[in-house]
């Protein structure tokens, strides 16, 4: 009887030593799939329980099971000018004149970002309903056009695991900067995504795959990481840090520059340098912005984003108003309906003044313009009013004699470019320097 057991046992353990017998090749692909799925979901808990407690950020409410989104369709009627770029956001009559910088100015004296010439895709989600996934987008996921309390304006909400694709932004110019706002609450462990898809071997790219694939992760509790690989699924870059954290009682979003030179990548989050490529992109290779969120599939997790702007060129202050004689940007900005001057807009100030004390004879003229949404003389007053803060600024902040700067305002009178697009818009809301 015991030799019977025995001979029983080793069968047992031998058929169990078989079914462990597996294809190394699948073992090695899971397991990288394993610690991928591991590394994600160690980024999206770090330093969560560090903020979780105790936060009483904008989107927490007495009941709990209230969601994030105020679903109002009375207030969905929205101005297609979120950033309050030479445009009038308010009805007329309601213009304020503060002539003053923000006050989160002076922490921008290190931020060089400057946003390309031309806009080339804008995305404020005006054209779409509330409780509709937008027209412009595709996803393997899911998700709603929703507003929320305290914030302007209309907000992808991202609802679930998945990506989310722009359909409207073109293929990336080797030269191009993306600018995009996003946010979360603090009940939310969500770990944002952005990738750079090679579209010619991707077409589609929600099924992407990791040829000349560029993936930046942003945690909301202050970490980010960044991965770059070449035609051969080969990491040519990979790396992370702790920086930004947006998880915030005060403000749980976070602005979010992107600039493409050629093959070099550069990422902001609010004033702050995260990342600085040399040689992230591949050359010659068509890549297609994508969006994604990882969120352990939970149904109250979510991410919401906004104000996507993508322009081509790089800009030459220099050239333009020196030698051509004009200087065109949008990438001044103001808070809403006002002429108060937003900190981002400092790389460009910057970039003024050089060339001003470098060619300390030119004398100029700031015009301001805006789009046509809203009321004529509001539009008028407002330009007026935002050309006259510039100058104000370049004068006390950069140093630039008041004497060498003339302003004036034209509202909506001078187009550049269609009124009818949210890109044509954006390009029309803008200020002009001229060379006198």
């Amino acid at each position: 009887m015991r030799r019977y057991n025995l001979f029983l046992l080793l069968y047992c353990f031998c058929g169990l030593a078989h079914a462990q017998i597996i294809d190394p090749k699948k073992t090695a692909e899971r397991k990288a799939t394993d610690r991928t799925n591991g590394r994600i979901d160690q980024s999206i808990d770090k330093g969560f329980d560090k903020v979780e407690e105790g936060i009483g950020s904008l989107f927490k409410k007495k009941d709990k099971k209230k969601k994030v989104e105020q679903l109002q369709n009375e207030n969905s009627s929205l101005s297609s000018s979120q950033e309050g770029k030479m445009s009038n956001e308010k009805p007329a009559g309601e213009v304020k004149n503060t002539q003053s910088r923000s006050a989160s100015f002076s922490s921008y004296s290190k931020f060089d970002f400057v946003p390309g010439e031309k806009v080339v895709a804008f995305e404020d989600f005006a054209q779409d309903a509330i409780g509709d996934f937008p027209g412009k987008w595709n996803t393997n996921g899911s998700g709603e056009v929703v507003t929320i309390g305290g914030k302007e304006g209309k907000w992808l909400k991202f609802t679930n695991e998945g990506f989310f694709y722009p359909e409207f932004v073109d293929v990336l110019d080797e030269n191009c900067t993306i600018e995009f706002e996003m946010g979360t609450n603090e009940a939310q462990k969500v770990l944002a995504r952005m990738f750079f898809v090679d579209s010619k071997t991707y077409p589609n790219p929600l099924q992407y795959g990791s040829v000349n694939l560029v993936e930046v992760y942003f945690n909301p509790a202050g970490s980010t990481e960044i991965v770059c690989r070449d035609k051969d699924w080969e990491v040519k870059s990979s790396n992370s840090k702790n920086n930004v954290a947006w998880l915030l009682p005060t403000s749980p979003f976070v602005k979010i520059s992107v600039w493409r030179q050629k093959n070099r990548l550069r990422i902001y989050m609010n004033e702050t340098k995260v990342w600085d490529i040399p040689r992230a992109f591949e050359p010659g290779i068509p890549y297609r912005l994508l969006f994604g969120t990882d969120t352990n599939f939970q149904d109250d997790r979510a991410l919401f984003i906004s104000n996507l702007r993508v322009a081509k060129g790089q800009p030459d202050t220099r050239s333009k108003l020196i030698t051509e004689g004009k200087f065109v940007t949008n990438g001044i900005l103001f808070d809403v309906n006002s002429d108060k001057i937003k900190g981002e807009s400092y790389g460009v100030l910057q970039e003024i003044a050089t060339v001003m004390k470098e060619n300390s004879t030119v004398k100029i003229r700031i015009s301001g313009h805006t789009d046509s949404d809203g009321d004529d003389k509001t539009n008028l007053a407002l330009s007026q009013k935002r050309a006259l803060a510039i100058k104000n600024t370049l004068d006390k902040d950069f140093g630039i004699e008041a004497s060498r700067m003339e302003t004036d305002g034209f509202g909506e009178s001078k187009p550049i470019d269609s009124n009818v697009t949210a890109q044509g818009k954006a390009n029309n809301r803008r200020a002009e320097f001229t060379k006198l």
